[in-house]
């Protein structure tokens, strides 16, 4: 058989829609997607054998150094909600106040809130068939209700673009309105530290923490970026708000958020820094802005970040050490830096 005929049969193997009503795009590998694929369906398998037996007859979930191990070695589908819910905080909160979600969208509500969230859904996964108005059900009403109670439950962040990526895909992974919610609130409320305020403040921190932090590790890359005199919001703004979600390969941002919802925002720096390390002799090459700009779009796609599994080995690998202390005395040193220029 030759090349185009494998890459045909391939493509006849392989769903055009992803599990998660993605469609897949038009230059998508699928030869070189089925060969992960098929290694990765037995490490899926052995995950799920050992989920089941570690969930077996538990009330809960509990944060352990088992639990840990586990989590960074990819929770299965079908347990991943629970997963999250418990290690996230979610579901303490859900439990502890019952009625609160379905509450918040019979009060009194907000038309600008409204209006601005309005304005986002049809932005939001138009390659996604469960999100289109034609679907049956349609997620856009879910996405809609859960964002407009975030927004009048967190009236200091009330509704920020990114937000509803974030939402979209907890609600595709719970299939759960109020879950989703809850999810959310963990995320915006206690994970990610002021990214989606007004003044987006914890944001603009962690895009300088990971400027520094790129300074410490990857010293050559830190030069061309100050020798070309780009800002690192140009280039990684997104890889925050979103949470890698539209950046990344879907399975590989769900690996992703398994560890941050178990081991919080320090992996979203993991995550940077092993794209940008993998990566840094072709970013060298780049001689002007554009250039940077376009080698850090192409860093995130192909068979690297495809591979999901070796990707979440390399991200706890190629780093190096980073410890919650680094990261806490950075983000002072760079949040007192913002504040002082006003």
């Amino acid at each position: 058989m030759d090349p185009a005929e494998r890459a045909q049969a391939a493509r006849a193997r392989v769903p055009r829609i992803d599990p998660y009503g993605f469609e897949r795009p038009e230059d998508f590998d699928y030869e070189a997607y089925e060969e992960f694929f098929s290694t990765y369906l037995v490490i899926l398998t052995k995950r799920a054998i050992k989920w089941s037996k570690l969930l077996k007859g538990s009330g809960g979930v509990r944060k352990s150094l088992t639990v840990k191990r586990y989590v960074r070695k990819g929770i299965p589908l079908e347990h991943r909600a629970r997963v999250w819910m418990a290690m996230s905080g979610a579901q303490a909160q859900m439990d502890q106040n019952p009625g609160y979600y379905r509450r918040l969208l019979e009060g009194e509500g907000s038309p600008s809130l409204e209006e601005a969230i309005r304005t986002d859904l049809n932005r939001t996964f138009p390659d996604n068939v469960r999100f289109r108005k034609t679907a049956e059900p349609c997620l856009q009403k879910t996405l809609y209700n859960v964002l407009l109670a975030y927004g009048l439950h967190n009236q200091g962040v009330g509704y920020c673009q990114g937000m509803n990526f974030i939402a979209g895909y907890l609600i595709l992974i719970t299939k759960n309105e109020e879950e989703s919610f809850w999810l959310l609130d963990a995320l915006v409320g206690r994970i990610l530290p002021d990214y989606y305020s007004p003044a987006m403040l914890g944001l603009k921190t962690d895009q300088e923490v990971l400027a520094e932090l790129v300074r410490m590790k990857l010293p050559a890359v830190a030069a061309l970026m100050d020798d070309h005199g780009v800002l690192w919001t140009l280039l990684v703004s997104r890889w925050f708000i979103c949470l890698f979600v539209d950046i990344l390969p879907v399975e590989t941002v769900l690996r992703i958020w398994d560890c941050l919802f178990n081991e919080g925002s320090k992996i979203i720096f993991r995550v940077a820094l092993t794209l940008i390390k993998q990566h840094q002799e072709f970013i060298l090459e780049a001689n002007s802005v554009p250039d940077i700009c376009d080698k850090f779009k192409q860093i995130t796609k192909g068979d690297f970040v495809t591979e999901c599994h070796t990707f979440m080995q390399k991200i706890f690998s190629e780093p190096g050490s980073l410890s919650m202390t680094t990261i806490t005395r950075l983000r002072e040193r760079c949040r007192a830096a913002l504040l002082s220029q006003g």
